[in-house]
């Protein structure tokens, strides 16, 4: 874990999203899927966005997607976010989109790009809590 790491807003795991975070510091990215429709869901709720059942579990996700959109931020907005850095809507193989950040790419890079193939890794924030973040694969 950096300095810069630890000075990044850190999350508060709830009831409902403490499995979340307790994958994601097993390097695992866990999204919720319905068992009555099936339907995977993301952010973390208390029932399915589908069809109302409160019938849910935790399923580990591939990790893998797609970029559905991006856009690059020069100026960091603190010195734990220091620009530039890459924002994403990541689009799951799973379905859900979430979004997060696209490390390890030049800015400049044409393999930056709506469509890009991305896979998940994970960063320390602090002692329990890990983010998901993408890299280009």
């Amino acid at each position: 874990m950096t300095d810069t790491a630890a000075n990044k807003i850190q999350p508060r795991p709830t009831s409902t999203s403490q499995p979340y975070w307790e994958g994601c510091s097993q390097g695992e990215l866990r999204i919720q899927q319905c068992n009555d429709c099936n339907h995977y869901q993301f952010y973390p709720r208390i029932m399915c966005t589908e069809c109302g059942s409160r019938d849910l579990s935790w399923q580990v996700s591939s990790g893998k997607g797609s970029v559905a959109s991006y856009t690059v931020v020069r100026r960091g907005i603190s010195a734990a976010y220091p620009g530039p850095y890459v924002v994403a809507l990541i689009d799951l193989t799973e379905g859900p989109r979430l979004m997060s950040e696209i490390v390890d790419v030049e800015i400049e890079s044409p393999e930056l790009r709506v469509g890009a193939p991305v896979a998940v890794t994970f960063e320390r924030r602090n002692e329990e809590i890990s983010v998901p973040v993408f890299h280009l694969t």
